[in-house]
């Protein structure tokens, strides 16, 4: 065995190493490229289906192996199809000199003063009873989300957010999504919920922040123009009439640290309700 691997081994020779390290880095840039968008759960869902068609070949299941053949090539025939946007950005990127960019992470402090002028822009929204829709990308990017709207990629301050959502402007329609410290897009359309055991209370907007919620793991703070009232949507769920304490609580974790500290919140939050 010993012999088997020295002889391998002595095959190799540094193009070869330079030919593996590129592949890796393009297959993982390539990863992170899709990882910031919703498609990365169809992804995950083929490399399911595969697992499951060698297993299966394995185990000798013939029928279930024959199924399950037929389906994941389907899949790939079908590949292009689906992922089209994603193909298209990718060459987009390429063609930028975009594909190996990173960004970088918010320490506590940029993340503090981030949420910030956030709270600020929310609060005076509320107060004036300006409607509003804000999405915070987290681990799933919202690429295709922001491709729908107007190009924006500005420094997040409250006074922009609160020109943007000024009534009878353009861009005041849609939601706007944050990524990081920036503000990627506004006027982007969201997919509504299709809850239909919702209170009536809750409007166009509120209805859409649920919706994409439910698809993604993104954030969503909603104002009310009706009433004023500040919520925030995650995972399908709502919460309402948060004040501007609560609502930098609920962002501050968002930006600077993994979401269990935002589900430490949920708890907290929902335990002082009662």
């Amino acid at each position: 065995m010993l012999l088997e691997i020295k002889g391998l081994l002595s095959t190799i020779d540094i193009l070869d190493i330079c030919d593996i390290i590129i592949v890796a880095v393009i297959l993982y840039k390539l990863y992170e490229l899709l990882n910031n968008t919703r498609a990365i759960t169809l992804v995950k869902g083929i490399m399911v289906l595969l697992v499951l068609t060698m297993v299966s070949d394995w185990l000798g299941l013939h029928v279930i192996y024959w199924l399950l053949q037929k389906t994941v090539t389907l899949l790939f025939v079908a590949l292009p199809i689906v992922f089209q946007p994603e193909l298209r950005r990718a060459l987009e990127h390429i063609g930028q000199g975009r594909l190996f960019v990173r960004t970088s992470l918010l320490n506590i402090q940029e993340a503090r003063s981030l949420v910030s002028e956030i709270e600020s822009a929310v609060t005076r929204m509320s107060q004036k009873k300006i409607g509003a829709l804000i999405v915070i990308e987290r681990e799933m990017g919202l690429d295709d989300i922001s491709s729908n709207g107007i190009f924006i990629d500005g420094i997040v301050s409250s006074e922009l957010l609160m020109n943007i959502f000024i009534p009878n402007t353009p861009l005041h329609d849609g939601a706007t999504i944050i990524r990081g410290k920036k503000i990627i897009a506004s006027a982007c359309l969201l997919p509504l919920t299709d809850d239909r055991t919702l209170s009536t209370e809750l409007g166009t907007r509120h209805r859409a922040a649920i919706g994409l919620s439910e698809q993604c793991d993104a954030v969503v703070v909603v104002v009310s123009e009706e009433t004023g009232t500040i919520s925030v949507a995650e995972h399908g769920r709502i919460y309402r009439h948060l004040d501007s304490e609560q609502l930098k609580q609920y962002l501050i974790p968002l930006f600077a640290q993994k979401s269990s500290a935002v589900r430490d919140f949920i708890r907290n939050w929902r335990q002082g309700t009662k």
